[in-house]
């Protein structure tokens, strides 16, 4: 009893420190919207809904604090006292700083957004201490002085750096690399000196307008802005008058002379085995460039000339082309490659758009046409439809309808920079219930037993009216090495057989529940599946306690009212089920559609009671799994 005592007054100081700094911030800064007006001395921040603020519900710490685009001016001392803070977002005000920005007393802080304000001097300072950073935005401020690469190398999860639009000077000297970084950028700055090999990977526009900086991706050569050794300067401005040899002269030409022809016989020779290569096995598309366009053509040969008169094999929503050469000699785009094969944006003739993917390495032609058939005879609204397909012993081509707007994964994790508009809580639910019915229908299709097999959120796509569409149902069952899929999304059960061709035979449906499980986890957590510093999404959310999730776990862009984060916890639930260990564990994909439905509203009123009648019925065959005893579901 006295320990709770104890506790309960301790916790009730901490809070105070809190309620104190946010009050002091108020009276600091200048707020001409009055958009402060919910932070009054007579409430609590953390119970009555102050503006922008969010509390862990456990301690009553703020560990958010969103105030943007609110015209607010005046000095940010006072919110060093939040020391829990995990998000921090002032963008697009007017605050200013008198002295250096010290960031050593956020020690749990992961997001943080000072875009577009007033800030100067140099860069903030105890930026080490910051281990948890993932995203930092500084940009469009007025800091001067060098960029500290070598402390900003050494954290570990950190995705985002954003520092365009300041007066940063020096080098972007750096002994490691960013190994997690996806968006970068030092773009109008004071830097010089040449840019490190491991940043080249990002564009141009992350580097340009420094005007002494060289080196790749920009077009500036270093080596002319290099100085050169003070011998070589004396003597490009006292050239002596001492000429080379004629022996030497002849030297140098016949050295030259052997090295053209040298280079002349050995082109000679692989084109002429190129050449003869090609003649009798499957080539792959030649990308003729024309802009960002391909041209999806064959080598000249008579088998190929045969090939492209041959015609495809038409399947509903098909139009516009008949024959393999209208693809093969149509614009595209690239729009990827993978293990299963080349995928392209294809324009016909007739300006019919499609998606064409040129698989390979699949199994015997015979075993692979009766897949197709029933491939294409998938028709439903939350499925992307096979069109055509051409198999030969040569060639598969399989030609699918175009969606132009666009993956889940992109619209999850995509410039999660600045101006990025937020995937709303509203339209994550609703895409994942529409893919859970779409897997629903290929799963009881016919009772063939057909599973999807490559799962992720880039196979799910959005139509034009905002729907979602899974791409490439059975692709799984036409290749010869389905082992090979991303393993970030591949059931436990598979592991084990990773690089086995029978592991095609071990893969069931419950496979595809334990990657829709996993998509789930992406769609609550805004992070990919992958996760992070080696421990993979599934694996991170198991770790953390139910009662963390609304502040750990769920996707920052997800600030809402109690409904919104009730929903949350139940699709959590749901996920957690998704993914158990055993097969025999996760529920079948009707349950998985059921359960989500409910969460979505249908039935609200008897919602939360049908929701547990389902769990009820999926578990009566089984003893209680160890996923649904954590989740108190028993």
């Amino acid at each position: 009893m006295l320990f709770m005592v104890y506790f309960l007054f301790f916790s009730l100081g901490q809070c105070s420190v809190d309620f104190n700094a946010l009050l002091s911030f108020k009276d600091s800064v200048f707020d001409p919207s009055n958009s402060l007006s919910s932070w009054v001395n007579s409430s609590n921040p953390c119970i009555d809904s102050w503006y922008g603020v969010t509390c862990n519900p456990s301690t009553h710490r703020v560990t958010r604090l969103v105030l943007e685009n609110l015209n607010l001016s005046g000095s940010t001392h006072s919110l060093h006292h939040l020391s829990y803070l995990r998000l921090l977002s002032l963008k697009n005000n007017r605050f200013f700083s008198s002295s250096a920005v010290n960031l050593s007393s956020w020690l749990y802080l992961r997001h943080l957004y000072l875009r577009q304000n007033l800030f100067s001097g140099t860069f903030p300072v105890g930026i080490s201490t910051l281990r948890r950073l993932h995203r930092l935005d500084l940009s469009h401020n007025n800091f001067h002085g060098e960029i500290p690469m070598t402390e900003l190398t050494q954290l570990p999860f950190l995705l985002t750096l954003r520092l365009e639009s300041n007066s940063f000077t020096g080098p972007l000297n750096s002994i490691a690399s960013f190994s997690s970084m996806s968006d970068f950028n030092v773009s109008e700055n004071k830097l010089s000196g040449e840019i490190p090999a491991w940043m080249s990977r990002f564009p141009v526009s992350s580097f340009e307008g420094n005007k002494d900086l060289c080196g790749q991706p920009l077009q500036s050569d270093c080596f002319n802005r290099t100085a050169l050794p003070a011998t070589i300067k004396q003597k490009i401005r006292h050239p002596q008058s001492k000429r080379l040899s004629n022996g030497v002269v002849l030297m140098i030409v016949a050295v030259d002379v052997v090295a053209v022809m040298a280079a002349l016989v050995t082109i000679t020779w692989c084109c002429y085995k190129y050449k003869c290569f090609s003649d009798g096995t499957q080539t792959e598309a030649m990308e003729t460039k024309s802009g960002s366009t391909t041209k999806l053509q064959r080598r000249s040969g008579s088998r190929e000339v045969e090939i492209e008169a041959e015609e495809l094999v038409m399947l509903e929503g098909c139009k516009g082309f008949r024959k393999v050469g209208d693809l093969l000699k149509s614009s595209a785009e690239l729009l990827g490659k993978g293990n299963v094969g080349t995928t392209y944006k294809v324009v016909t003739d007739g300006g019919e758009m499609v998606v064409v993917k040129r698989v390979r390495q699949r199994r015997r032609r015979r075993d692979v046409d009766g897949w197709l058939r029933i491939m294409g005879e998938l028709r439903h609204a939350n499925i992307v439809s096979l069109i055509a397909y051409y198999n030969s012993k040569d060639e598969l081509l399989l030609v699918y309808e175009f969606l132009s707007n666009g993956s889940l994964h992109s619209l999850l994790h995509g410039n999660r920079g600045p101006g990025r508009t937020p995937l709303s809580w509203s339209r994550r639910l609703k895409i994942a219930s529409e893919a859970a019915q779409g897997l629903v229908f290929i799963h009881s299709y016919k009772k063939d037993k057909i599973f999807h097999g490559y799962l992720s959120t880039s196979n799910i796509l959005v139509d034009q009216q905002g729907n979602a569409r899974i791409s490439e149902p059975g692709l799984h069952q036409v290749l010869h090495s389905p082992s090979s899929s991303n393993d970030d999304y591949k059931a436990p059960e598979l592991m084990l057989n990773n690089g086995d061709d029978t592991s095609l035979k071990k893969y069931t449906q419950k496979c595809d529940v334990y990657s829709f499980g996993v998509i789930l986890l992406e769609i609550l957590s805004g992070k990919t599946a992958s996760g992070e510093s080696g421990m993979s999404l599934v694996r991170w959310v198991q770790s953390v306690g139910k009662e963390e999730w609304g502040w750990e776990v769920f996707d920052f862009e997800m600030l809402g009212d109690k409904v919104m984060e009730r929903e949350m916890v139940g699709l959590m639930q749901v996920a957690l089920l998704c993914v158990a260990t055993l097969p025999k564990d996760r529920p079948k994909m009707s349950v998985v559609h059921g359960m989500i439905e409910d969460i979505r509203g249908q039935g609200r009123r008897n919602g939360g009671n049908r929701m547990v009648s389902i769990l009820n019925d999926f578990s009566s065959d089984s003893s209680p799994s160890h996923s649904e005893r954590n989740l108190g579901l028993h």
